[in-house]
């Protein structure tokens, strides 16, 4: 099954939602990282969250989320858009702390520490707001991020299941919430009734969609299908980018790497290398500082 978000809207009791699947999203976080089991669920996490939050975005807007906790992993970035398009790490990601469940986000992300959200909403200014962590637990933090930054009272759950080495079996998100001037109290029930379901990653595991998720939960409600998309995971890193991180450091770090014979940029988001050789790195300060 491909990833892809649902957008659904209810009218009558003013609920909006949104649900996704992410395995493939994962599994593409894993090979470019060889991240551990630990990693891999963590980044399963931050790309479901950003894609969620991508989907509430307008055209050409951004999302960018930030973990820096006490745990192990020590920190979690992901970035998405309103395209569906997303990409993470995490600061170790090949970690693989002694006699924690990798699932336990809480102990290998950490639950003291803060969540940054920042947002390019294509105005002079980023909007950026952070929050304490609450949990350790993704969704559970997003909905305290959601209600107290944004004051939208939400419904959010992130599941990603794994296999012992790593490998995602499911991964998968959901988020509602009330549109303006509606009554909290069918959100307040369909929490309810989320408790009822079993976890998230279990039943995309069992062959269930976004879409059989979003039905089981809302049950009789009458809601309608807006749209459906494509997640991908998908990096702006390329080479005339990192050619202008080169030039940014500056005309005597350039000479020195030219001296050195080489230099190499990392991305930190999708692994990707690039190596710029002596005469590459001549041509960049010929270009830049002649």
């Amino acid at each position: 099954m491909n990833d892809y978000m649902v957008r659904i809207v209810a009218q009558e009791t003013g609920i909006r939602g949104l649900a996704c699947i992410t395995t493939g999203l994962v599994a593409e976080a894993r090979r470019r990282h060889h991240a551990s089991p630990a990693a891999s669920v963590a980044m399963g996490y931050g790309l479901t969250a950003v894609a969620l939050l991508g989907a509430l975005l307008k055209l050409q807007q951004r999302v960018a989320l930030k973990i820096e906790a006490n745990g192990p992993l020590q920190k979690l970035v992901a970035e998405g858009d309103s395209y569906g398009r997303v990409r993470g790490y995490v600061a170790d990601p090949v970690l693989h702390p002694p006699g924690v469940d990798p699932a336990d986000t809480a102990h290998t992300l950490g639950n003291v520490g803060l969540l940054t959200v920042v947002k390019d909403l294509r105005l002079k200014e980023l909007y950026e707001s952070v929050v304490p962590l609450q949990t350790g637990r993704l969704d559970s933090d997003l909905v305290y991020y959601l209600t107290q930054s944004e004051q939208a009272p939400s419904l959010v759950e992130i599941g990603v299941k794994v296999a012992p080495d790593g490998a995602p079996v499911a991964a998968g998100g959901l988020l509602l919430s009330t549109l303006p001037g509606h009554d909290l109290t069918p959100l307040r029930d369909l929490a309810e009734r989320l408790d009822d379901l079993a976890p998230l990653g279990e039943l995309l595991a069992a062959g269930q969609t976004p879409e059989t998720v979003l039905g089981q939960l809302l049950g009789a409600i009458e809601y309608e299908v807006l749209e459906d998309y494509p997640l991908r995971f998908e990096c702006s890193c390329s080479w005339q980018r990192s050619e202008q991180a080169l030039v940014a450091m500056g005309r005597d770090e350039l000479l020195t790497l030219v001296e050195e014979g080489q230099a190499v940029v990392d991305c930190h988001f999708c692994h990707q290398r690039y190596i710029f050789g002596r005469e590459a790195l001549e041509m960049i300060l010929e270009r830049s500082y002649s």
